[in-house]
């Protein structure tokens, strides 16, 4: 019957062995490190590129509906591009006698 012990640890029997698994681990943990950094800035990056655009977009979106009407502008204000606003009056009224 083997008994198994809660250390697990690698076997110390090489030490030449050992010191190549521990090199080795911490040049997978440091790349592991490195790697995620610039994952998280390349993010980050993204990101921020989104929210600047859809910003520029909600600010565009927002300076083009301040010009329509209808949008909370008071009435007498500055009538929507196209509408020729006048009075007249007829000046002579002809009336043709058949």
């Amino acid at each position: 019957m083997k008994h198994f012990s809660g250390n697990n640890s690698f076997p110390a029997g090489n030490p030449i062995a050992n010191i190549l698994v521990i090199i080795v681990g911490a040049l997978a943990i440091g790349a592991s490190i490195v790697l995620g950094f610039f994952a998280f800035v390349i993010v980050g990056c993204i990101v921020l590129i989104m929210a600047s655009i859809v910003g520029l977009r909600v600010w565009w979106f927002r300076r083009q509906m301040k010009g329509q009407p209808g949008t909370g502008q008071k009435k007498g204000a500055n009538p929507p591009a196209g509408v020729i606003e006048g009075e007249y009056r007829v000046v002579a009224d002809e009336e043709k006698d058949e």
